[in-house]
C-alpha cells in the first residue's frame, strides 16, 4: 500500500505520516515547502510539491498511490476566504483527483459540530460550513471514504480511551491529534470504516476496545 498525505506537515499530519511509517506502508506527502518537510518529516517519507489548489500537482502526486488521508485545512488568518479554498475547493480537489486516480480509499480529517451552522466556530469565515460541503462532496463522489470527526484538538497524548461514535452525535470533547492521526491510518485497514463518518473523542470513563470493534459500532 502507498499513500498521499496532505497536510503532511501540518500538526496532525505529520502524526499521520509517522504511523503510517511505523505500519510500513510506503508515503508520500505532499507539501508546498520542500525544505520545511525535509527538515520536520521522516526521510523515510517522500515528499512531492504541490497544492491542494493545484490540480495538476495533484494528478501527479497520486500517481502510484494506492490510498489518500487529508489532513489539511485552513490556517487562522485574516483572510475570509481561507476556509472556503482550503478546506472546500481543496478538499473537493483531492476528492476528484482521487476519482479520477480509481483510489481505493479517503481518509478526510473533518472537526466535530460540523452541521450546526450556529456554532460559534463558524464565525471564523465559516470553516465548518465549508468543511461540511467538503464532507458532503466526498460522500457522493463514488470514492470509498472514512470521515474523521474529532473534538478539540489536544498536542499532548492521554492515557484515555477512544470514543467512536455516528455523525452528529458527539457535541463535545476532545482527543489528542496522536489518537486521531491513529484512527486515520487503522481506517485504511479495516472495511468496517469504509464509507462512513465517525465521531471521535477520548474519555476517561471509557473502555478501551480493537479498532475494528470501534468502526463496527457506527451504523
Amino acid at each position: 500500500m502507498k499513500a498521499l498525505v496532505a497536510g503532511a506537515t501540518g500538526q496532525t499530519g505529520s502524526h499521520i505520516v509517522g504511523l503510517l511509517l511505523a505500519k510500513g506502508i510506503e508515503v508520500r506527502a505532499l507539501v508546498r515547502d520542500l525544505s520545511k518537510a525535509n527538515s520536520e518529516l521522516p526521510t523515510e517519507a517522500e515528499k512531492v510539491v504541490g497544492d491542494v489548489l493545484d490540480k495538476a500537482s495533484l494528478t501527479a502526486a497520486l500517481v502510484d498511490c494506492d490510498v489518500l488521508v487529508s489532513a489539511t485545512g485552513a490556517a487562522p488568518s485574516l483572510d475570509p476566504s481561507g476556509p472556503y479554498q482550503v478546506d472546500y475547493e481543496g478538499n473537493k480537489n483531492l476528492v476528484d483527483a482521487a476519482k479520477a486516480a480509481e483510489i481505493e480509499q479517503f481518509v478526510m480529517v473533518s472537526s466535530l459540530c460540523v452541521s450546526k451552522i450556529f456554532h460559534p466556530l463558524n464565525l471564523f469565515w465559516g470553516i465548518l460550513y465549508w468543511k461540511k460541503q467538503a464532507e458532503d462532496y466526498l460522500k457522493v463522489s463514488g470514492v470509498p471514504y472514512t470521515i474523521v470527526r474529532p473534538g478539540g484538538l489536544k498536542e499532548e497524548n492521554n492515557a484515555e480511551a477512544i470514543v467512536m461514535s455516528a455523525a452528529d452525535t458527539l457535541f463535545e470533547g476532545s482527543i489528542p491529534r496522536v489518537k486521531v492521526a491513529q484512527v486515520c491510518v487503522d481506517a485504511l485497514e479495516h472495511e468496517s470504516a469504509k464509507n462512513k463518518v465517525v465521531e471521535i473523542v477520548t474519555a476517561e470513563s471509557a473502555v478501551a476496545q480493537p479498532m475494528d470493534a470501534l468502526f463496527a459500532t457506527v451504523g
